[in-house]
C-alpha cells in the first residue's frame, strides 16, 4: 500500500510503475484527499504508466499528459475513483501488445482527445499474451470529448455497465477488433448493459460495433436496458461495420432529442458471419420507427423522461417506460451470448461520479422499466458495491495504433481510430 497526499501544486507526470504485484494481493496506490481535492499528477508523455501487472490505483487526479493521461501496458489493473482530464492525446490508452484485462470503476474522463486518431478512452488488449482479458467499466462519467470517441476498444471481451457517456466528438462508444491480429486467435464480444448513451453535438451515429476497416470482431453484442439519446442531426443509432456475428437488443429505449423518427440500425457496411442476426425484444422506439426483427417493440411520442431538457433521463413517475422491460433476455438461438449480466442491478450516475464504491440499485423484481434507469418513485439511495478488481496476468511492453480515415465519411465518419 502507497498512500499519496494532496499538496498545494502537482506532482510531475511521466510516473512508471513497473514492478508486479499479485492477483491475490495487487500493489495499492491510494490518493489521500486534502480539503477534500485528490492529489493531482500532471505532465510527462505518459503521465502515468503501468508496465508492472496487478494494481490498484485510486483517489487521483491525472492530467495534461503530453500524448497520454494514463498507459495500460499491463494486466489486471484496477483504476478507481479518480479524474483523467485536460489531455491532447488520449485519456486513457491501451497498448496493443502485452495489455490484458483493465476496470475502470467510478472514473470521469473530460477534456481528451484530438481529430479522429485520439480518444478519451482507447483500449485493447493482447489476445496472445493475455487470452480471455476483459475491459470492464462501470459506474464512470465520460463528456466532453476534444476527439475521436468517448469510449473505442478492441478488447477481447468488453463489459460495459453503468455509465454515463456523453458528448463525444465522433461516437459515444465503438466497440470493434484488434488491429493486425490473426482474425483466427479469438472472437471478440461485448456486453453493454444499463448505460445512458448521448449524442449532444455533431451528428454522427451514438455507436459502431463490429469494425473500422482496420480490425473486425466476428462478434456478438448484447445491448441491455441502456438509454440512447440521439441528437437531432444523428443519422442513425447503431453503425453495423465490417464483419460481425449477431447484435441483440433488450429492453431499450431510444429517442431523438426535439422528437421525430429513428433509424436505430444502420448496416449497409456489414459483413455478417452467417447471415444477418439483428434481434431483440421490449425495446422503446418513437412512433413511426422499427425494426422488422424486434420483438413486443414499444412506440409513442414521449418516453417520459424526468426532464430531458435538463438531461435528466431518469423516468417521470408517470412514464410508459415503466414496468414494459421483460427479463430474463433471451439471444438467438443459434447467437448465445457468452456469460451474460443477467440483469441491470444498479443504475447510471446521473451526469456525474457517485462517491467511490457507492451506487444507486434498481429493482429487478417482475418486469422492470425500459432503459437505464427504474420508475421515478424507487429509492435512489446509494448502497455500497464494494470494492473492484481485475483478472490476472504479468507484466510487458508493447505500442499502439496510428489512425485513418475521414470523419466526415458518408459510410460512418470514417475509422476515427
Amino acid at each position: 500500500m502507497v498512500e499519496v497526499y494532496g499538496q498545494s501544486t502537482p506532482y510531475a507526470g511521466g510516473i512508471k510503475f513497473s514492478k508486479s504485484g499479485t492477483k491475490a494481493s495487487p500493489i495499492v496506490i491510494r490518493g489521500i484527499r486534502t480539503n477534500g481535492a485528490r492529489p493531482v499528477i500532471s505532465g510527462g508523455d505518459s503521465t502515468v504508466q503501468f508496465d508492472g501487472s496487478h494494481y490498484v490505483f485510486e483517489g487521483f487526479d491525472v492530467k495534461s499528459g503530453n500524448v497520454r493521461n494514463i498507459f495500460h501496458h499491463a494486466d489486471d489493473i484496477s483504476i478507481k475513483d479518480s479524474i483523467v482530464r485536460d489531455c491532447a492525446g488520449h485519456g486513457i490508452l491501451g497498448a496493443d501488445e502485452d495489455s490484458g484485462s483493465l476496470t475502470l470503476d467510478h472514473v470521469e474522463v473530460y477534456g481528451c482527445g484530438n481529430g479522429t486518431t485520439k480518444h478519451p478512452i482507447y483500449m485493447a488488449t493482447d489476445e496472445v499474451a493475455y487470452p480471455g482479458s476483459v475491459f470492464r467499466m462501470q459506474f464512470c462519467y465520460v463528456h466532453d470529448g476534444k476527439g475521436g470517441n468517448n469510449v473505442k476498444s478492441r478488447a477481447e471481451r468488453n463489459e460495459i455497465y453503468y455509465n454515463w457517456i456523453e458528448g463525444a466528438a465522433y461516437r459515444e462508444i465503438e466497440l470493434i477488433g484488434p488491429e493486425g491480429a490473426d482474425p483466427a486467435l479469438k472472437r471478440e464480444d461485448s456486453d453493454v448493459v444499463g448505460n445512458v448513451f448521448v449524442k449532444s453535438a455533431q451528428g454522427s451515429n451514438v455507436a459502431r460495433v463490429g469494425g473500422d476497416g482496420t480490425g473486425d470482431t466476428s462478434g456478438r453484442y448484447r445491448f441491455v436496458n441502456n438509454t440512447f439519446i440521439l441528437a437531432a442531426n444523428s443519422p442513425s443509432a447503431i453503425q453495423v461495420y465490417d464483419r460481425i456475428e449477431s447484435v441483440e437488443f433488450h429492453n431499450n429505449v431510444f429517442y431523438r432529442i426535439g422528437g421525430g423518427t429513428i433509424p436505430v440500425f444502420r448496416t449497409t457496411e456489414a459483413q455478417w458471419v452467417n447471415g444477418e442476426s439483428i434481434t431483440g425484444s421490449n425495446n422503446w422506439l418513437p412512433a413511426g420507427s422499427s425494426v422488422a426483427t424486434f420483438t413486443n417493440t414499444k412506440t409513442g411520442a414521449d418516453p417520459g423522461f424526468a426532464n430531458s431538457g435538463q438531461r435528466d433521463f431518469r423516468l417521470g413517475t408517470s412514464s410508459v417506460l415503466i414496468g414494459q422491460a421483460l427479463l430474463p433476455t433471451a439471444s438467438a438461438a443459434a447467437h448465445p451470448f457468452p456469460s451474460p449480466l443477467a440483469a441491470a442491478a444498479f443504475s447510471p450516475p446521473l451526469h456525474a461520479v457517485e462517491a467511490a464504491d457507492r451506487a444507486t440499485a434498481r429493482a429487478n423484481s417482475g418486469k422492470v422499466a425500459i432503459g437505464a434507469y427504474e420508475n421515478g418513485a424507487q429509492a435512489s439511495t446509494p448502497v455500497s458495491v464494494g470494492s473492484s478488481t481485475g483478472t490476472g496476468g504479468a507484466p510487458g511492453a508493447g505500442g499502439q495504433g496510428s489512425g485513418t480515415g475521414d470523419p466526415s465519411s458518408p459510410s460512418g465518419e470514417g475509422s476515427c481510430r
